[in-house]
């Protein structure tokens, strides 16, 4: 195979889920389409570095320092949901359940791949809790060993402090994460959710 070829499915071998042959097939298919596609393309995904920044109250994708939902005067701002990703508030806003604001993590706590509490945006959730006037914070962290460590973690911070947390239902199947989770299940799960000791 010819090395422009090969450099482009190697890059997108690189995406989750993209194996050689996927990679190739969307290769191939590219090069049968017009030019202007294949710019126009090239172009949306060159804006992905350039334009999309991450909010600096909540974590989210944004353009700006403020992303939507923050910036949302109609948020109850009173509630704040912990997700791990920000792709996760997309699928929790899909349901249409949820009217507060957010709080990215970056992660989950999991020591075999070194990630600590330190790691991940705890501090920063601990203080828009005490600044902001927080009265809920929801936990909507994957049901795995590492979302749990990580929730037990966030309680244990919480717990001095006068606000209530509680976790969206478990109804999402365990090891399972919230970005494959379809949407009622994950609005039942939401409407579900409960206090944490």
């Amino acid at each position: 195979m010819i090395e422009p070829l090969e450099r482009v499915i190697s890059e997108f071998k690189k995406l989750p889920g993209i194996g050689q042959k996927t990679a190739e097939r969307l290769i191939f298919h590219l090069l049968t389409r017009d030019s202007e596609e294949v710019y126009r393309l090239s172009e949306a995904l060159k804006g992905l570095t350039e334009e999309v920044e991450r909010c600096q109250v909540c974590g989210n994708f944004s353009i700006g320092d403020k992303c939507e939902i923050c910036s949302d005067s109609q948020r109850d701002r009173k509630k704040i949901c912990v997700v791990s990703r920000p792709w996760d508030i997309a699928k929790i806003e899909s349901t249409h359940k949820y009217d507060g604001l957010y709080h990215v993590l970056g992660g989950l706590v999991n020591p075999i791949e070194d990630v600590s509490p330190d790691d991940l945006s705890i501090t920063e959730l601990i203080e828009r809790v005490q600044d902001d006037g927080v009265q809920e914070v929801i936990l909507a962290l994957e049901p795995k060993t590492e979302g749990e460590s990580t929730s037990m973690y966030i309680v244990k911070k919480l717990r001095p402090l006068d606000v209530e947390v509680s976790r969206i239902a478990q109804g999402i199947p365990v090891g399972r994460d919230l970005e494959f989770t379809d949407k009622a299940t994950l609005g039942k799960a939401f409407e579900g959710r409960r206090g944490v000791d």
